[in-house]
């Protein structure tokens, strides 16, 4: 096994992709510093490669974040701020479209591999929500079909979790009247 494959034979671990997707102004997407790791190139030479080919780029291929997004994802990942031996300038977020299209502004072979395993994350990715969107619209379906059955079996539930009800008692003493026999009721009367 090469040195730069994963133990499934992919040239990058499945885990570290999915790690770099992620969700901005409604887009899942990857950061171009991420892209170049993958890549192994540096982030310079990645945007170099993009700013020569900027008509392969159109905004919902590639954007680049604003200082509050940059502030944000800064503040999630800890990463040191611009002019601390940070990036000068905010980072650019590569749609699923813009990461295929830098195949062929990154012309290597590793980019090209790189590039079929990005478009796989993608893939699963969207699988995965697709099935818990399913999931979600069946357990409604089934609560809302079953909701009027089961109407009884909740109302009992409630009427069991409710606190049960103290007698109150009467403030004060009681005052027994002394027990009297049999014998000592004739002798009154008589």
């Amino acid at each position: 096994m090469n040195d730069k494959t994963s133990k499934d034979g992919s040239l990058i671990p499945v885990e570290r992709i999915e790690r770099s997707i992620l969700l901005i102004r409604g887009h899942k997407v990857i950061l171009d510093a991420d892209l170049a790791a993958l890549y192994c190139v540096t982030t310079k030479r990645l945007n170099e490669q993009v700013k020569r080919n900027r008509a392969r780029f159109p905004e919902d291929f590639m954007f680049q974040l604003t200082v509050s997004e940059t502030d944000i994802l800064r503040s999630q990942f800890a990463t040191s701020k611009r002019g601390r031996g940070g990036r000068r300038y905010l980072p650019y977020a590569f749609t699923e479209q813009g990461v295929a299209m830098l195949s062929s502004v990154l012309s290597s072979e590793r980019a090209i591999q790189v590039n079929i395993e990005i478009m796989r994350a993608f893939v699963r990715l969207r699988r995965i929500l697709a099935s818990h969107a399913d999931l979600a619209r069946k357990l409604d379906s089934l609560e809302k079909k079953y909701d009027t059955q089961f109407k009884v079996v909740f109302d009992a539930i409630r009427e069991l979790m409710k606190p049960p009800e103290t007698k109150k008692r009467p403030i004060g003493f009681l005052v027994e009247e002394p027990k009297v026999s049999y014998i000592t009721k004739m002798k009154r009367k008589s």
